[in-house]
């Protein structure tokens, strides 16, 4: 598994089984620093917050969330839900933990604080593995239950809109979706692992469609999504084959 984060000039990358964070210039791909990330054991989200200058990854073994200072490099962990995945900051600078053994979100302050809770089985979200809050405050989740698909769940635990959970979509069933990204105007981008393939929904009509992505020997379990719209850029990292971090630039969304 590969984990991607990118804020301004520096790109974030979180690889399987490691304890630190390979640190890259965004215009030259070239390796900057490592970051530690000691008692790290099973990684399997990170995020990246420039408000408050740090990093947070996901202890899957541990059900705890790592935060690093980006200053001082001086780490806090606390204890979270049960089998907790995706992480994101969201538009209060918080932090917001998929709980995907706990069929809930939560929401902490940078100091390990709980904000608040979702609920999501109040409209059958069982296994949500990511989630990003959107624009209007409610946020878009990966159900990575059976058969898998995208909700937007509003703060109250109740589904505003489900995507992806039917064969007659226009792309077809999702399968085992993993990631997902927002645009500036709500649409949102899903690592559609099962399928090799990086799903659109937009949002103002509802409709569905698979990216164009070349890549050689194409894309190979897209498991993180890191968009960067300000360069016109996608980072896909991959779960299978090399685990690459993919980059596409030009990505009209």
């Amino acid at each position: 598994m590969t984990a991607v984060a990118s804020v301004g000039d520096d790109v974030y990358v979180l690889r399987y089984n490691c304890q630190e964070v390979d640190v890259y210039d965004a215009e030259k791909f070239a390796l900057k620093c490592h970051i530690a990330v000691p008692g790290l054991q099973y990684a399997r989200g990170l995020a990246v917050c420039p408000n408050n200058s740090c990093l947070y990854a996901s202890d899957w073994n541990s059900c705890s969330v790592h935060r690093v200072d980006l200053i001082g490099n001086a780490v806090k962990r606390w204890a979270v839900a049960s089998r907790q995945a995706g992480l994101s900051v969201n538009k209060a600078h918080n932090l917001v933990v998929a709980c995907y053994g706990a069929s809930k979100l939560q929401e902490y302050t940078t100091h390990g604080s709980l904000v608040r809770e979702i609920n999501l089985t109040v409209d059958g979200v069982t296994s949500p593995w990511h989630a990003v809050q959107l624009s209007s405050g409610d946020y878009a989740v990966i159900d990575a239950g059976s058969p898998g698909g995208v909700s937007v769940v509003g703060l109250d635990g109740r589904v505003v809109q489900r995507y992806g959970q039917s064969v007659t979509s226009e792309v077809g069933q999702m399968a085992v979706p993993r990631s997902v990204a927002v645009t500036k105007n709500d649409d949102i981008l899903v690592a559609d692992n099962g399928n090799n393939r990086i799903v659109l929904i937009k949002r103002s009509t509802g409709c569905t469609e698979e990216l164009a992505l070349p890549v050689n020997g194409g894309i190979q379990s897209p498991w993180a999504l890191c968009l960067d719209e300000s360069r016109g850029r996608l980072y896909v990292g991959e779960n299978d084959g090399e685990r690459r971090v993919l980059v596409f630039d030009g990505v009209a969304l």
